[in-house]
């Protein structure tokens, strides 16, 4: 029968499906507002003019524009689609609807792009019925007229962004059972993993605490300067540094620009900083450390007491904390709805307890330490409690360490020789800077180079530029990641950095 018909109507099978395409094309008269883009390779300019999402407002009701962003969400129901625009850390619903501009095949194509594909769409701004409460532009959407693909992501995403976005920690019955991403899945695949709005927030944040930090030090009269990575031999003294095959020799990376900075001292600069890579080859698989960090660093000359330095960094640190609130309010809130943390709190100036008040308050609490013992990280935590619960403090200096914990070239204490004139600064109990002054006597310092059995002769650059006159001086390294984490509450040091490098981790 089937084939009877076929022969009488003259036409194959195939040929009426073509008829069918054919006829179909004719009635998609919205062919040319979407599709996928031919490859950019800057051919030809373009003067349209893209809005970012996070300004679509209000204001813009009725008006026509362009956004590229990514396509986060997709919900096709019959003859509309709902999409949610993402681009960086703001979001916008799109609604593609079937009208005399929007075709029924134009809404088939817009359901079938894949997630996280970045799209250009032309859309009128139009005022939202009711608030949407899952965009960061609640008030607004968009009426799409065209949409083109501009570059699509594969189907199989290793980790569905909506998952990254989730706590850490689930609040309810019903965010338990939900999907979350767990630490290893992100870093293996930290592009995608970096696009939540979280991340996007933190990595300005951090960006935040730079600039804060050359600002406030620019303002005090420091320079910046940059020092060497790879040197002679170990900054700190100590076995734990990456060796380097440099040409016929060996060479390491450093573990501190404090060297240089010194040197940069005794060349008369004053006040210096640098911000820059630091290496450290310890074996350490904890929350806060890793092999390569963000060092920010500062030298200061001063006149009688290293106690200048000391109140210096500590302003420098209030001023940070400031310009965060002051500049950052919207990120750190966006950070704080993924990662939720009690609010910081700090004293102008700031709090300077000595280590042997800490080494007290800790006794109180039923915590017994040596006077020359260096403090745990599980004491420094009872500590930064208690600091918090005396003091109402996150932030806090703990100052003259014994001197049998801290490096060779630390000034010791003229009061007491056990003790010496160095510094620790902590947030939420966990220490962000070490610092003290230097010794810039030259054989006093190789008095110390020879009482911790460090070999003269790979360090004799360092101990010469004191040969000629330096005047005294203090300073402090801090750990960049760790300030950021401890300062947002995010228990992990890789959350803070953008590709981390620890002992089981060298990709991507």
């Amino acid at each position: 029968m089937a084939s009877g018909d076929s022969t009488k109507s003259g036409k194959k099978p195939q040929e009426k499906q073509q008829n069918v395409d054919a006829a179909t094309t004719e009635e998609d008269f919205a062919q040319g507002s979407y599709g996928i883009l031919p490859l950019i390779q800057s051919k030809e300019k373009c003067d349209r003019q893209l809005l970012l999402v996070r300004d679509i407002n209000e204001t813009l009701a009725k008006q026509t524009i362009w956004v590229r962003g990514r396509l986060h969400i997709s919900r096709g129901k019959g003859k509309q689609c709902f999409l949610v625009i993402r681009h960086q850390s703001a979001t916008i619903q799109a609604v593609v609807c079937v009208n005399e501009n929007v075709s029924k095949p134009m809404v088939k194509f817009v359901s079938s792009i894949t997630k996280e594909s970045i799209v250009d769409v032309e859309g009128e701004v139009s005022l939202a019925p009711t608030p949407i409460e899952s965009c960061t532009q609640k008030n607004v959407e968009l009426q799409v007229k065209k949409i083109y693909v501009v570059s699509p992501a594969e189907p199989r995403l290793p980790l569905l962004i909506e998952d990254a976005m989730r706590p850490d920690e689930p609040n309810t019955a019903d965010d338990a059972q939900t999907a979350r991403v767990n630490q290893d899945t992100r870093l293996d695949n930290r592009v995608i993993d970096l696009r939540t709005p979280a991340n996007q927030a933190i990595y300005r944040v951090e960006a935040g605490v730079c600039k804060l930090f050359r600002d406030t030090l620019d303002n005090k009269g420091f320079v910046e300067i940059h020092t060497p990575k790879i040197i002679s031999a170990a900054s700190e003294g100590g076995a734990n540094v990456f060796q380097v095959t440099y040409f016929k020799t060996k060479a390491f990376l450093a573990q501190s620009p404090q060297f240089y900075k010194q040197m940069a001292i005794a060349a008369d600069f004053g006040k210096v900083y640098t911000v820059g890579a630091v290496f450290r080859a310890e074996d350490s698989n904890t929350h806060r450390h890793l092999t390569e960090f963000v060092g920010l660093d500062l030298e200061m000359a001063f006149s009688y007491h290293y106690h200048e330095v000391v109140d210096t960094i500590g302003d420098l640190f209030t001023q940070i904390f400031k310009g965060l609130v002051e500049r950052f309010a919207t990120e750190i809130a966006i950070i704080n709805k993924q990662f939720p943390c009690e609010p910081f709190e700090y004293l102008e100036p700031a709090l300077r307890l000595e280590y042997k008040d800490g080494l007290a308050l800790l006794a109180e609490a039923g915590v017994q330490m040596g006077s020359e013992d260096d403090l745990s990280t599980e004491n420094e935590r009872i500590l930064g409690r208690i600091v918090k619960d005396k003091y109402h403090t996150d932030f806090y200096i703990l100052d003259k360490y014994p001197l049998a914990v801290r490096p060779f070239y630390t000034m010791p204490d003229p009061n007491n020789s056990k003790y010496s004139n160095s510094y620790d600064m902590f947030i939420r109990g966990e220490e962000i800077l070490s610092g003290a002054q230097r010794i810039h006597d030259p054989q006093l310092l190789l008095e110390r180079v020879k009482h911790h059995n460090i070999n003269v002769d790979q360090i004799k650059s360092y101990i010469d530029a004191f040969r000629y006159g330096c005047p005294p001086h203090a300073g402090g390294g801090i750990g960049l990641e760790r300030v950021l984490m401890l300062y947002l509450g995010l228990g992990n040091v890789r959350k803070t950095s953008m590709f981390p490098r620890d002992p089981k981790r060298v990709t991507p």
